[in-house]
């Protein structure tokens, strides 16, 4: 089985590569930037803005993980080019190759504007409407949406991972609530690469203080192992309880929600 892992090169696909070798199994390993492959690793340099390029990437690939585009806010240019059009790109390519299953990286920032304590049960259902904080998270709800649609027209079976926050470890006590093991990551990777139809589910691992339910991701087979509370005495410690008040707290989407990225200090800081 040979597996296209888009955006190989950032920090979720760096910290997929060794958790996802399996003997039998080829990582074929797509990014801008080069990289040097390891056994039964296969490295591609290209953009997934580039069809040509898409076109020779899924060629005798069995799934697609498409983790690829920029990963923090960025002019509306920079967005629409990699994260939308890189995204049809890339399933237009795998529509072509007869590719079955593709996992789509999604974001909790996709509903970053939601309240945090917005549900009855304290946590995020499934499915939750979008009210994207950034234009980042607006690119997110079309990765999503086109997932949906090459679903229902092609037939494609697609899961979109609306990711919290994918370290070694938290770094903040928000991200006692959000993290989403490495490990974890991968065994939901490995979830929605067997599962049939369309999903959007929340990447979180089953932490003490988590935000966001897990009933779809367990529905398609996931089962966390991880949970973000083994680190909350150093992280209490050294940053103090949580202030639910604060915007890290109070909305889902965290300090992405902030004014500093409005689109006119956006311009200011990239000249554009």
């Amino acid at each position: 089985m040979r597996l296209l892992i888009t955006g190989a090169a950032g920090g979720v696909g760096t910290l997929l590569r060794p958790r996802l070798a399996r003997e039998g199994r080829i990582l074929r390993l797509f990014d801008l930037a080069p990289i040097e492959p390891g056994p039964a690793e296969e490295a591609v340099t290209g953009s997934v803005t580039d069809p040509d390029a898409m076109a020779k990437a899924v060629d005798g690939a069995d799934a697609v993980i498409h983790l690829g585009g920029h990963s923090l806010e960025r002019p509306w240019a920079d967005i629409l080019d990699t994260n939308i059009n890189g995204t049809y790109v890339v399933l237009e390519a795998a529509r072509k190759a007869g590719i079955e299953h593709v996992v789509l990286a999604s974001s909790n920032h996709a509903a970053g504007f939601h309240p945090r304590n917005g549900s009855a049960d304290g946590q995020a259902p499934d499915y939750l409407f979008p009210r994207p904080d950034t234009y980042y998270g607006v690119s997110k709800v079309v990765v999503e949406a086109l997932g949906s649609l090459y679903h229902d027209r092609y037939g494609l079976d697609v899961t979109c991972l609306r990711i919290g926050t994918c370290f070694e470890r938290p770094h903040d006590v928000r991200t006692l609530s959000t993290w989403l093991s490495p490990d974890d990551c991968a065994r939901l990777v490995e979830a929605a690469l067997t599962a049939e139809g369309f999903h959007v589910v929340w990447g979180v691992s089953d932490n003490t203080r988590r935000w966001w339910s897990l009933d779809e991701a367990r529905s398609i087979g996931f089962q966390p192992r991880d949970d973000a509370e083994a680190y909350a005495p150093g992280l209490i410690a050294e940053f103090g309880e949580p202030d639910p008040a604060s915007m890290a707290h109070a909305l889902l989407g965290g300090t992405f929600c902030r004014p500093e990225l409005d689109v006119d200090r956006l311009t200011e800081r990239f000249g554009r």
